[in-house]
């Protein structure tokens, strides 16, 4: 994996690596006073975000979990953790409104306004699905977390792209949590967006792109066809 961008000296400086650290971390992971956590299922992932930060390990467990729009099913996944000790939770509440512990959560993510491909990017790898919708021959994308507020603020983000992303309404999921979806037919534009120049940088999930390539390819391919 070749990576053509300096790593930042400080997590909280505006760079398109912490960009996409932050995104990992709000999409799935945890901030409290004296550590920070980050999740994800891609091993790939997990080495980038740990070098990005600065740790000395990545931990790999295998964990059950349930689906986020069907708490009946439940499905085996690796999930590999990387963690910041320190001061560093404290320091992101303050500096980008994230939430500590359980505490609300401002998002202050317009920090990374001048890097908002890689920080929608992370959020996507953190807190976003991909799936191919047979019934309509396209590609879905939506983003599920907890937290509305969450939402509301990736919403926002995505209105401003330079590509046309509406999206749908934030909704219930039968767990608890919210979700909101964008509309599939712009899915085409923004996805491969959201992916531009992600291989000289390595900051992706090689699984999450090329799922999302794949996808893509079968919804075009399968339009050609008919």
């Amino acid at each position: 994996m070749s990576v053509e961008t300096g790593s930042p000296r400080d997590l909280l400086e505006r760079h398109p690596e912490t960009a996409y650290f932050w995104g990992r971390v709000v999409g799935d992971g945890d901030v409290s006073t004296d550590c920070v956590t980050v999740r994800t299922a891609d091993e790939t992932a997990a080495r980038r975000l740990a070098a990005i930060a600065g740790a000395e390990c990545v931990d790999h467990r295998i964990r059950e979990r349930e689906y986020a729009h069907d708490t009946a099913i439940t499905r085996q996944e690796d999930v590999y953790t990387v963690q910041v000790l320190g001061s560093l939770g404290d320091r992101a509440s303050a500096s980008l409104g994230l939430p500590l512990d359980d505490g609300p959560g401002g998002y202050r993510l317009d920090v990374f306004d001048d890097h908002r491909r890689q920080l929608l990017r992370g959020l996507l790898e953190g807190c976003g699905t991909v799936c191919f919708k047979s019934s309509s021959d396209s590609v879905g994308v939506s983003f599920v977390h907890d937290r509305r507020r969450l939402l509301e603020r990736v919403k926002g983000l995505l209105a401003d792209l330079p590509v046309d992303a509406p999206a749908g309404s934030i909704s219930e999921t039968s767990s608890g949590g919210h979700w909101f979806g964008l509309d599939d037919g712009a899915v085409p534009e923004v996805g491969p967006w959201l992916y531009e120049g992600s291989e000289g940088s390595g900051l992706f999930s090689p699984p999450r792109r090329r799922k999302l390539r794949r996808s893509l390819d079968r919804a075009e391919n399968v339009q050609v066809e008919g």
